[in-house]
């Protein structure tokens, strides 16, 4: 009676550990809740914040010529960088922590039990595994960990700053007060700063307040770092840095809500699976030992121990690892990942949204041949154009400059005023004085734009819309071009047509995604006509939506406006609000989507794709909103960046059908030998062999080669559990074979015939791996020789330990040898089963098309193109 209440009071204490690590070690998927940023309105004033700006240039010792190269030298010395101190973790304490929670505590209890019952050997071994987990656990996390913030490093802000009356941009956290620096539209505002001279301009502090709506700030305000200039170009003085700034006060009380991703509950079903499946079979093992009266010490030391073993604890840690690995492989790519679970997510895109300047073409435009109104010539259109225009500005503007023929026609001028081009006003201007005193404005931009100031509108309107078309059919861009003497009205000059060929690999590129699955739809702000021509010349399709008739995320869209949507091959005259709308209707109808943007007005489009990429000399903001951030131009790298991704994802899943089927091969071993022949097949030292040797040297699928499959990939439970449960009940039926063989015609003492076992499922298990890492048989795929190398190398280590007898019974090298042919056998029969399986749930729809082409992890062949 003692022992059964004994026995079942052990049994509430396993489960209820078991459950504490469902929660702890693999996740229990619940968000937390973000902390509430603290109001503005409560903030303490600063006086540096509010004092007039001379006031404030005599503190600083400073002014809006900034600072030289020696003073700004001393005051990084004297404030330290522009950035928030990172809470750097104790080594040591770190190292203590892997030996707290819920799993350490399990083999802790599992090192008192043998202790207790004084099995010395189980004490050391199962010690050395505690010291062992904690070991690889703070080695791998560590190596991760310095892989991304390696990656990261690369996308660290640069400032435009004023130093020794030169324009520089050194990395933001060079930044002190005192500093003159350059705030123009799409920066992430890199330091706490008050503006000086020049037009308001609009910012969006919503990730420091909340408000939802960009405010608009002049002469004299101060900005706060962390916040994003969304209209306008201006100069601003710095006057706190780092911690000192308003985001670096609050930063210890903000906190981001966590979002779970398909990876982390796919994770989070394996391990359901299989600890509901560890718990049942403990059970069973329990309640079988008190029907037997075993000793009820012994049978717990060893249900702690099989637990350990069986619970998928190193998952989450190989999987991040494999992650991790890949996010390396990538940033070789020119793909520098930001979120390691976008990777995951890549693999899965079928649908990718991409701006067409710069993406598809070369962002090289060139001046084409004007058209003139009235008496205009060509020469003096160029020049209102030009002097529109700012060479530091961007690609347009340099295009326009390069089109003067006289390079010195810009001298007898002085631009008294200029007005940087936004997304809202779709125009720049400039306020000019001439050689003779004379002052006038002119003004370049969307030629609608541009036309709807002009006092001559109805005039030339018919001739500009012609002329407008017919550059857009050739597939140029235009400019339209106005000038207003001294106070007068806007007359409209003519039209700049500017022409940005496709990139040379564009077109190639497009039919690869094609062959992969990857459906590229165009998104651009240009007119429809050119549109369509670009998309013709690269063979993406011609069905183009106009942008105005999508509506946005505030409508409700009808089922006929959500398919064209689907069915478009891409869309123009497209707004930033139209981009976040397309999104949205794309995965509401079940699409992965990707969505390349480069601009401040990109960024709620890139948050909202499953995988934003920002692309090639995109804007602060646009880097931060985006999962993967591209460092080279055009699609290739993008395309280059899936096929990585989707490897990585194959790599991935090899591990999760090993580890599945690995766990179901030794629970049910272990409870059926236990209950029907009342014999432990295994003891609790090789539980722990087992255990350390298999799950260290998996660790190398990481860098194992593998075949990425031409479609787009997602976690699909019903085939990675169906194979994973196939492999994992034949391995039992293969164990029993053996048992009977040593036991029943060989007539082996029972102490060898469990290093037989031990020996069996330790060879046979590593063997799983190249079953679960290729959909076709298991020689299709070469495996990578570092994987090989440490599946040869533990293997080794067993048959040693097995053959020598340290800490098992010693077995004869004639019955290794016998072992490892009945291994090698059964992974041959083993293998024709598997296949089968994948025919039977791919006619049943849970498969998918076979790869065939191999990729290795440093090779790509050209053939895969046509896979």
């Amino acid at each position: 009676m003692t022992t059964g209440v004994v026995a079942g009071a052990a049994s509430v204490i396993l489960v209820l550990l078991v459950i504490k690590i469902v929660r702890h070690s693999i996740g229990n998927g619940t968000p937390r809740r973000p902390r509430a940023p603290p109001s503005p309105a409560v903030e303490t004033k600063d006086d540096l914040q509010t004092l007039p700006l001379p006031e404030l240039e005599k503190i600083l010792a400073s002014s809006p010529n900034g600072l030289s190269a020696s003073e700004s030298a001393k005051r990084l010395t004297q404030y330290g960088p522009n950035e928030i101190e990172k809470k750097r973790t104790n080594v040591l304490l770190k190292i203590l922590s892997y030996f707290w929670g819920p799993i350490p505590w399990m083999i802790e209890v599992a090192v008192i039990l043998s202790g207790v019952v004084r099995h010395w050997p189980d004490f050391s071994i199962i010690l050395v595994l505690l010291v062992a987990n904690a070991a690889v656990g703070f080695f791998e996390e560590r190596q991760a960990g310095n892989a991304i913030e390696a990656l990261k490093a690369k996308l660290a802000i640069k400032a435009r700053v004023r130093r020794d009356g030169t324009w520089i941009t050194p990395p933001a956290r060079e930044l002190v007060p005192g500093d003159a620096i350059r705030l123009r539209l799409g920066d992430i505002v890199p330091a706490d700063a008050r503006l000086l001279d020049g037009d308001e301009v609009s910012v969006d502090q919503s990730a420091l307040t909340g408000e939802s709506l960009p405010t608009t700030r002049k002469t004299g305000d101060a900005v706060f770092s962390g916040s994003i200039i969304r209209r306008g170009e201006v100069n601003a003085l710095v006057y706190a840095t780092g911690g000192k700034t308003y985001f670096g006060r609050t930063a210890d009380l903000v906190q981001s809500a966590a979002t779970v991703s398909h990876f982390q509950r796919a994770v989070l079903r394996i391990g359901n699976y299989l600890i509901m499946l560890a718990v049942a079979m403990v059970a069973v093992i329990i309640a079988a030992a008190v029907w037997h009266g075993d000793p009820i010490l012994t049978t717990l030391q060893f249900a702690l121990v099989l637990t350990v073993a069986a619970i998928p604890v190193a998952m989450p840690t190989v999987l991040s690892v494999t992650m991790a690995v890949g996010a390396r492989l990538l940033a070789k790519k020119q793909a520098i990942v930001s979120k390691l679970v976008a990777i995951e997510e890549l693999a899965g895109v079928d649908v990718l949204c991409a701006d067409k300047t710069g993406t598809l073409t070369q962002n090289k435009l060139t001046l084409g041949d004007p058209f003139c109104l009235d008496k205009i010539t060509v020469d003096q259109l160029i020049l209102a154009g030009a002097l529109a225009s700012r060479a530091e500005d961007d690609v347009i503007d340099l295009a326009v400059l390069g089109g003067l023929r006289n390079k010195q026609a810009l001298k007898p001028f002085q631009v008294t005023h200029f007005m940087p081009f936004d997304p809202v006003h779709k125009r720049t201007e400039a306020a000019v004085t001439g050689a003779d005193g004379s002052t006038f404005k002119v003004t370049k931009g969307a030629p609608q734009v541009i036309l709807g100031l002009s006092a001559n509108e109805a005039a030339v309107k018919a001739a500009v819309d012609k002329a407008v078309n017919d550059f857009a059919a050739r597939g140029f861009r235009a400019l339209g071009v106005a000038r207003a003497d001294g106070d007068g009205k806007w007359q409209f000059l003519g039209i700049l047509p500017l022409f940005d060929p496709p990139r040379d690999d564009a077109k190639a590129t497009v039919a690869t995604a094609a062959t992969m699955g990857v459906k590229i739809k165009m998104v651009t702000g240009d007119a429809l006509a050119i549109a369509r021509e670009t998309a013709r010349t690269l063979g993406m399709g011609t069905n183009i939506l106009d942008g105005a008739t999508l509506g946005d995320a505030r409508t409700e869209e009808t089922a006929s406006v959500a398919r064209s949507i689907e069915q478009a091959d891409g869309f123009a005259q497209v707004f930033p609000e139209h981009k976040f709308h397309i999104v949205d209707v794309l995965q509401k109808h079940g699409h992965a989507v990707g969505m390349t943007g480069d601009g401040v007005n990109d960024a709620p489009a890139l948050k909202k794709a499953d995988c934003g990429f920002a692309v090639s000399g995109a804007t602060d903001a646009a880097r931060a909103a985006a999962s993967i951030v591209l460092v080279a131009p055009g699609l290739t790298v993008l395309i280059d960046a899936i096929k990585e991704s989707r490897k990585i994802f194959q790599r991935m899943n090899s591990y999760a059908m090993y580890r599945i089927a690995e766990t179901l091969r030794v629970l049910l071993f272990m409870t059926l030998a236990i209950v029907v022949f009342n014999f432990y097949p295994l003891t609790a030292i090789m539980i722990v062999m087992l255990a350390l040797l298999n799950d260290g040297a998996i660790l190398s699928i990481a860098y194992d080669n593998v075949v990425y499959r031409n479609q787009p990939e997602a976690w699909n439970m019903r085939v990675v559990l169906g194979i994973a449960t196939v492999l994992g009940l034949v391995g039992p039926i293969a164990a029993f074979g053996l048992f009977f063989l040593g036991d029943r015609v060989l007539h082996i003492d029972r102490p060898q015939i469990q290093t037989m076992m031990y020996l069996l499922l330790s060879v046979a298990g590593h063997l799983t791996i190249f079953q679960t890492r290729t959909r076709g048989a298991w020689w299709t795929i070469r495996p990578a020789p570092i994987l090989l190398l440490a599946v040869v190398g533990t293997q080794v280590v067993a048959t040693v330990i097995c053959v020598s007898g340290f800490l098992v019974a010693p077995l004869w090298w004639g019955w290794a040898a016998m072992v490892w042919g009945y291994a090698l056998a059964w992974f041959l029969v083993t293998d024709p089963v598997k296949l089968l399986a994948y025919r039977l749930l791919d006619r049943t729809g849970g498969g998918g098309e076979v790869p065939t082409t191999p990729v290795t992890a440093g090779f790509e062949p050209q053939a895969l193109a046509s896979h």
